[in-house]
């Protein structure tokens, strides 16, 4: 069995999420939806998305798996919001969207996407921005938990943060070699915890280039990113059976590594970390939606060479 960890009392999500990012990029929509059925079933409760994932495919998969068999209940819906900048009235024309899109009438969490610029903070603080959002969909009840994510620098979750709004969550990039680069897990992991708010973990295998150019060890790389004290669940792309399968051989029955565990697998793969190669969503532009591009006045990903 899965374990399940509490983000409030009585509420509780799989220590392992399905990254609906992929449920988009799979060829076969009647496959993707078998593979999150499949997820559902082994006791993978929390679902990640997105209101921009793959031009709103991801969002429109999701809802027909939850839809097909009654599923919804039987998880912790999440997606986010995707202003980028814009005003609270476009944050809550994208809610309707996603709601309609997966087909229900309310989240569980929500959470404001890739806050990857320096002045991403200042934009959603800002009076009449997406923040106000987030607070009123709250207080109608169409969401339940609130929170924010990114990928780039942990200074930039850090001030969303101490900038003082109430976030239930907070998703970043957990992994082996991250507590030797740009470190979220040093940086922002305490500070979350220190304010109550729980983390999601993503990114345990740098979207894969850990496994394929530096050679970890997938098992490793899991059992870290799980094991990390105040982690309420390890987000993952899961695009097969096989991998699927592999996620919920470690998860089951699972016990956190002790902290003697966790630096040995830190000093074991730390030639690997100090100069980001294997994370490279921290160092370039590589991991940044167009939709956010636009937004800051950047060319799509498509017009650059990368």
């Amino acid at each position: 069995m899965i374990p399940q960890r509490e983000i409030a009392p009585g509420v509780a999500v799989a220590a392992i999420g399905f990254g609906g990012y992929h449920l988009g990029m799979l060829k076969d929509e009647s496959g993707a939806i078998r593979l999150l059925h499949a997820a559902i079933d082994a006791g993978i409760t929390f679902l990640d998305n997105a209101w921009e994932y793959n031009e709103h495919v991801s969002e429109e998969r999701m809802g027909k798996a939850l839809a097909d068999g009654n599923r919804r209940d039987d998880v912790f819906l999440m997606t986010k919001v995707c202003t980028h900048g814009r005003g609270a009235d476009v944050g809550m024309q994208q809610l309707e969207e996603s709601l309609r899109r997966l087909r229900t009438d309310y989240l569980d969490l929500w959470q404001v996407h890739e806050c990857v610029y320096d002045d991403d903070p200042a934009r959603h603080y800002a009076k009449g921005g997406v923040l106000e959002a987030v607070e009123r969909a709250k207080r109608e009840g169409k969401v339940r938990f609130v929170g924010f994510t990114g990928h780039k620098h942990p200074g930039i979750h850090r001030e969303m943060i101490e900038r003082g709004f109430p976030f239930d969550t907070a998703q970043m990039p957990l992994n082996v070699l991250d507590p030797n680069y740009r470190s979220f897990e040093k940086n922002v992991l305490p500070l979350a915890r220190e304010r109550g708010i729980h983390v999601i973990g993503m990114k345990a295998f740098g979207e894969g280039r850990m496994v394929k150019k530096g050679h970890i060890d997938p098992d490793d790389a899991l059992r870290y990113a799980m094991s990390l004290p105040g982690v309420l669940t390890t987000v993952t792309g899961i695009d097969s059976q096989e991998v699927l399968d592999h996620h919920v051989r470690i998860a089951d029955n699972f016990t956190p590594l002790d902290e003697v565990a966790l630096q040995g697998l830190r000093d074991k793969y730390k030639h690997l970390a100090t100069d980001g190669h294997l994370e490279l969503f921290k160092s370039t532009a590589k991991n940044d939606a167009d939709e956010g591009r636009a937004q800051h006045g950047f060319p799509p990903m498509s017009k650059l060479a990368m």
